[in-house]
């Protein structure tokens, strides 16, 4: 095994292996691409404050997300196509997981379904939810998820309307990918990817095939979730889905103060100050720009957590000494585990938390609980002079 000691590192590992589509679909954003590089670009504008000579022994990044015991405060994002980035993707970074004690979240447009991903794990998972237009199929797509015994779901809020990534278009991304010459010619590079997904349990989209009417190859697969994503979701719809869990739930896709302010309204056990990596509405402030405000509306009464532009585990701490009582990794685990499988996503993260602890070490913190804005050199434009009305 190569000597891994940054997200980079399988970064570069994970390029060399994936095919080109599905490594595009995970390493872009949507048009110019601008939300997607402020995202990772903003956390470097804060700075550390170091402390010495303090008691440093008997150090933990142990915390709760939604009164969960976790070993440091990240979840694994929920990712779609995560098993066209490696075989059985979905279920092998669940059990990365599960072995290292994070949550892991499984995306609605997974390969590996519910029902697989509950069969390989011994803990139970998240489930993320997209509101679809078939409230059929969304009612029966919950109960699948407490029939798993999900502990909590996740409803993602920013994609009603799908925003356009340039990329993907051009790749023509597909699962299982269309075999065109280009593909043909890419797929070519990358054959022990092929030979491994060759014996994958899954190659298309695990819980919709079979689970609607019609649905048997890519090609109708692909017009049913183009017509699918709900444009009409509204606060209503969303409490109705709550309703209808009937569990703990995390609302996902939180970029305003009024939408925080609303999604602790509706009884949300925790929010996620995301904009979705970048991929829905390009020229949007950060996650990590946004935080201080939604913390400083909603904070009180809310758990709040954070996705999008995480890469290392000074970033994490970054996320918490602003308040954040969690953080969403995607790109980060999906790099680790295109790279080198379920050994790649442990890799990622036992990277991050090296980091995360170390980090916390040499700014005088012995806790996670004890972060605070006290451990920040923040710029004092950094919310932004923007105005609005």
């Amino acid at each position: 095994m190569p000597v891994i000691t940054n997200i980079d590192d399988l970064k570069r590992i994970y390029e060399r292996r994936v095919p080109r589509m599905f490594y595009d679909y995970a390493e872009s954003g949507s048009w110019t691409e601008q939300t997607f590089r402020d995202n990772t670009n903003d956390f470097e504008k804060i700075r550390l404050r170091q402390r010495v000579a303090v008691d440093m022994a008997g150090r933990s990044t142990a915390t709760q997300m939604i009164g969960q015991d976790v070993a440091m405060p990240v979840a694994l994002a929920p990712v779609g196509l995560t098993g066209m980035q490696h075989a059985d993707g979905e279920i092998k970074a669940a059990r990365a997981a599960e072995a290292f004690g994070v949550p892991f979240t499984l995306s609605t447009m997974s390969i590996n379904s519910i029902e697989d991903v509950a069969e390989a794990t011994t803990k139970p998972f998240w489930f993320q939810l997209y509101t679809m237009k078939d409230e059929d199929y969304v009612r029966r797509l919950i109960q699948r998820a407490k029939d798993a015994r999900c502990s909590a779901l996740v409803i993602t809020l920013d994609l009603q309307i799908l925003g356009q990534r340039h990329k993907d278009l051009k790749n023509g991304l597909s699962a299982p990918p269309k075999l065109t010459p280009k593909t043909i010619a890419n797929l070519m590079t990358k054959w022990s990817w092929g030979i491994e997904m060759l014996g994958a349990k899954r190659r298309n989209f695990g819980n919709i095939v079979g689970h609607v009417d019609g649905i048997s190859d890519a090609s109708s697969l692909g017009a049913w979730t183009a017509e699918q994503f709900d444009p009409s979701l509204d606060w209503g719809k969303i409490e109705k889905l709550m309703e209808m869990w009937g569990g703990k739930v995390i609302l996902k896709g939180i970029l305003d103060v009024e939408d925080a302010k609303m999604a602790a309204k509706v009884g949300a056990d925790a929010i996620v100050v995301s904009n979705h990596g970048g991929r829905q509405l390009d020229g949007a402030l950060s996650s990590i720009q946004m935080l201080p405000a939604i913390m400083d509306a909603v904070g009180d009464q809310v758990e709040v957590h954070l996705d999008s532009g995480i890469r290392s585990g000074q970033d994490i701490l970054k996320a918490i000494a602003l308040g954040a009582k969690g953080t969403m990794i995607g790109r980060a685990f999906v790099y680790g585990l295109g790279a080198m499988g379920q050994a790649g996503v442990t890799k990622a993260l036992e990277v991050l938390h090296k980091e995360l602890d170390t980090t916390m070490a040499l700014c005088g913190e012995k806790t996670v609980h004890g972060l605070g804005r006290h451990n920040l050199l923040i710029p004092e434009d950094f919310g932004g002079r923007w105005m609005a009305d």
